[in-house]
């Protein structure tokens, strides 16, 4: 342990793959942030809690078994010349819901049919919101830890970078959330970014990598384009008080 705290190449290793999980923590964030929106605020704070520490209990209990997890890697069965693995159905199946979701959501968003819930029915929504951050933790922990696996060669350098990712993505997942709530149309915007990530790890899935810098350029993008919009709504407000 003291070789490590005392290797630069350690700390190199456990500063790029923190930077690298704080990026790919960036589509868990936007679909915890997206989930707990048609939560009541006081149990929108406690999925969240719930959903970022499950991303934290996933992450180190895959880590902890790496010998099974490399093994999800070998193919599975073949379709039309793609071998299969077990991480590439696991991915396939966490993109389709993502998909399915993003689109449900957005059916929802633009129908906007939804009345206030009662006590019961906001259990159940409280319930299946868990369920959901669940799913899809589960598949964001895979993708991650696996680059994690060929990023560093120490599992204590692996724990540390995702523990500190998943700190920084809880603090960040409250303001992003309040962001999202307050402003319908970044929901929209959030929503879209769902639907691109579902596509992105669908294709990953049948071995068609798309680069995550054009995908995180568009969101970048996208998301800066909306935040002039807010800023410029905001003005008009204040210029017609």
């Amino acid at each position: 342990m003291m070789e490590l705290l005392t290797s630069p190449e350690a700390w190199a290793a456990l500063l790029t793959l923190t930077a690298l999980e704080i990026v790919l923590g960036i589509d868990n964030v936007i679909f915890i942030s997206v989930i707990v929106s048609r939560i009541p605020p006081a149990q929108a704070k406690r999925a969240r809690q719930i959903g970022l520490l499950l991303a934290l209990v996933f992450r180190i209990v895959l880590l902890s078994v790496l010998v099974w997890l490399i093994g999800l890697t070998e193919p599975v069965f073949t379709v039309r010349s793609v071998d299969l693995s077990w991480r590439d159905i696991i991915l396939i199946g966490g993109g389709a819901f993502l998909i399915a979701k993003a689109t449900h959501e957005i059916h929802a968003e633009v129908e906007a049919s939804h009345g206030e819930p009662d006590t019961e029915s906001k259990a159940s929504v409280f319930f299946w919101a868990i369920m959901q951050i669940i799913v899809i933790d589960m598949v964001f922990s895979l993708d991650s830890i696996i680059t994690a696996i060929g990023m560093a060669q120490d599992l204590e350098i692996m724990i540390a970078a995702v523990v500190i990712a998943c700190v920084i993505m809880y603090v960040s997942s409250g303001p992003v959330a309040k962001f999202v709530a307050d402003h319908p149309t970044t929901k929209m915007l959030a929503l879209a970014f769902l639907v691109l990530i579902g596509v992105a790890l669908v294709a990953d899935g049948f071995k068609f990598h798309i680069p995550r810098g054009y995908i995180y350029f568009a969101i970048t993008f996208s998301a800066a384009v909306e935040l002039f919009n807010v800023l410029a709504r905001r003005n008009r407000r204040k210029v017609a008080e």
